[in-house]
Formats: structure tokens, sequence, C-alpha cells
């Protein structure tokens, strides 16, 4: 065989293997998890948004962004340092992908674990059950009071 076809069989190859783990990530994530779209504030009306799903555990909230081989959350929050500080609805060309969603307006107090942005500002688009589940578990958590009890 030829140096070019050889090349060609090892790249062809490649390409099937990221198109197998691609398909693989996101069937794991459609399975479990909320299907939300998220982005980093201030942004331009429709520009930055991200599809992925929300994973909540006891402590954080973890988001996985659909279209990235990381194995691990894109973004954490920690429960206790995320508030919700405005609420809309899609507005402009947004009505063309968040249509019958609410967007929540999230700021988080410390730093969130993200890929490097260091940002604290993030809305998220979820649809009604979403909205409902994502406020229920921040109301949910323990008050800054009675975890000052426990340590003292």
């Amino acid at each position: 065989m030829s140096l070019p076809v050889v090349l060609l069989s090892v790249l062809l190859v490649l390409a099937i293997i990221l198109c197998v783990l691609l398909a693989v990530r996101l069937a794991q994530l459609r399975r479990v998890g909320t299907p939300i779209l998220l982005r980093t504030i201030p942004a331009e009306v429709d520009q930055g948004w991200r599809h992925g799903t929300v994973h909540y555990s006891d402590n954080s909230l973890r988001y996985y962004r659909l279209a990235s081989l990381r194995p691990g959350p894109s973004v954490t929050f920690a429960r206790q340092g995320v508030e919700i500080s405005g609420r809309r609805r899609p507005e402009g060309t947004e009505t063309e992908i968040l249509e019958g969603m609410t967007i929540l307006q999230v700021h988080t107090t410390g730093k969130p674990s993200t890929t490097g942005k260091g940002k604290n500002g993030y809305e998220l688009a979820m649809g009604p059950g979403a909205v409902t589940a994502f406020q229920s578990w921040l109301e949910s958590r323990q008050s800054a009071r009675s975890q000052r009890r426990k340590s003292a």
C-alpha cells in the first residue's frame, strides 16, 4: 500500500472513533439529566447559548455541554452559592430556539468551577417543569444560618 492510502485509512478510523465517542456521550447525557440551554452573561440577545443537560446532587448542580467530549461537567454550581436574580421570556430571535422556555438569570457567590472563564453570571433557559425542579432544588437547601449553627 502507498503512504497516502495508509494515512487516509488512519484518518478515517480516527474520524469513526470520534463520531462513536460523541454519539455515546450524547446518548448518555440525554438519558439522564434535565435538558437546558446555558450562556454566560453579559451577552448579546441571541448569542452564546449552549445546549446541555444539568444533573442535580445534594451540594451542586453540574452542567454538561452536549457538543463536548470533555468527560466531566463544563460548569459546576455550588448549591449554597446560587441565587436567581431575574426571569424573562425569550426576546427577538431567541424565540426561534427558546419557544415556550423561561430564562432564569442566575448569579453565583464565590467561583463556580468552570472551564476557565471565571464568570459568575449565567442565563439558564428551561421548560416549565425544569424551572419548577430548579427552584425546588434551590429552596430546599439548608439556610446559611443553620450551617453556621452546625459549625459552632
